[in-house]
């Protein structure tokens, strides 16, 4: 018993499910993160891929389940005046980082990953929880009948 004296011991219990704003963060902290490590694999000229799992069904009707590599494409794109411009997407819809602004302007690509990791700390700390709901409820309304 003296190797669990040295811990410290409590009383929690683990949540049965999380709140829809967490589930919410995640998946754009996880969109972030694909985005960040896509620009990172292009500075440095090699390729990133990522994986999902994926059922399909052989000729005899049997499923089975494969991992293909998942396409990811670059929220960033070049303006007109030359400088790199990157969007932040919750599914297909923009979120506006302020009013009337749903663009973030860098100069590089290592300016772009920093402004990346900088948007996807907000998001883990919750700093976007209200356009993440307004463009969660937008592509929910698309889906209704």
């Amino acid at each position: 018993m003296s190797a669990l004296a040295s811990l410290k011991l409590t009383a929690a219990k683990k949540p049965i499910n999380q709140p829809a704003i967490v589930a919410q963060r995640n998946k754009l902290s996880k969109r972030l993160w694909e985005q960040i490590e896509l620009a990172r694999a292009q500075q440095t000229g090699s390729t990133f891929v990522s994986k999902k799992l994926k059922s399909i069904r052989d000729a005899d009707g049997v499923r089975t389940t494969v991992e293909v590599a998942k396409r990811i494409k670059p929220w960033w794109f070049v303006a007109e005046n030359g400088k790199v411009c990157v969007n932040v997407r919750y599914g297909s819809k923009l979120i506006e980082l302020a009013k009337n602004k749903s663009a973030i302007e860098v100069g590089s690509a290592a300016e772009l990953i920093d402004a990346l990791t900088v948007v996807k700390t907000a998001v883990e700390a919750g700093e976007l929880d209200s356009q993440i709901e307004l463009a969660s409820g937008a592509l929910r309304s698309g889906f209704r009948k």
